[in-house]
């Protein structure tokens, strides 16, 4: 019973908390909007980190699946970059590595890229802005996952 306490406890204490502080601890995110998901799995890239220049670089790697019955592409993207030190970074623009790639019914698309932080910690989400072939738009959701180096000695 104790521990069960414990736990609602420790819920109750997380619920409250403010949005800012309930960071995500996994590195790997997953969302379903409308059919569509996106899957994302990051990393840190020490070999591109210079370990004097107060700079850390991580990889993510991203992965959509159109579940739905109509084709889609992806039109734009709108990302949400927030450090450790809490400073907001927003990216916006057209398509995802120089490409708006439309996916039929049950196809895949996925790349990577980087971001860098000047610190060794932070959090990425954001949106794709989908366009389905019959018409409409949609934003289709990047659930938040964590960036986070390594041990490091600067």
């Amino acid at each position: 019973m104790g521990k069960q306490d414990g736990y609602q406890q420790t819920l109750l204490a997380l619920a409250w908390m403010p949005t800012t502080l309930r960071l995500p601890t996994s590195p790997v995110s997953d969302a379903i909007t409308e059919g569509i998901r996106i899957e994302v799995m990051s990393r840190h890239a020490p070999e591109h980190s210079p370990v004097r220049a107060d700079q850390w670089v991580f990889e993510y790697t991203v992965r959509i699946t159109n579940g739905s019955a109509d084709p889609v592409q992806l039109v734009s993207r709108h990302w949400l970059i927030t450090d450790a030190l809490e400073q907001l970074r927003e990216v916006k623009g057209v398509g995802v590595v120089g490409k708006q790639p439309i996916l039929q019914p049950g196809e895949q698309f996925q790349y990577s890229s980087w971001c860098p932080l000047p610190t060794p910690t932070g959090v990425m989400h954001g949106t794709y802005q989908m366009a389905r072939a019959g018409g409409g738009v949609f934003d289709a959701e990047i659930a938040p996952f964590s960036l986070r180096a390594g041990y490091t000695v600067h």
